[in-house]
């Protein structure tokens, strides 16, 4: 069973966040607690979810291979010579 928190907010905050709440279908309990998950996640994760599918299968694909910037450049270098 979900415990009780005292939040003090200014009182303008509070009716803004109601309205908010209200426009949205939701409560400002579950607005606060989706906050609080949130948090939970780090920013590796939050960065990735906003990332469209194709983007976001590429994360990582070259974790663990050594690659320097030299050698992208010698790359690049060799790719457009004649």
């Amino acid at each position: 069973m979900p415990d009780k928190l005292t939040l003090r907010l200014d009182q303008k905050l509070i009716n803004r966040a109601k309205k908010h709440a209200k426009e949205q279908g939701t409560s400002v309990s579950k607005m606060v607690a989706n906050y609080f998950e949130a948090l939970k996640s780090d920013k590796k994760d939050r960065f990735e979810e906003s990332l469209p599918p194709i983007t976001k299968s590429l994360v990582g694909v070259l974790e663990g291979v050594d690659i320097s910037e030299e050698d992208y450049r010698t790359h690049l270098e060799d790719k457009h010579s004649s």
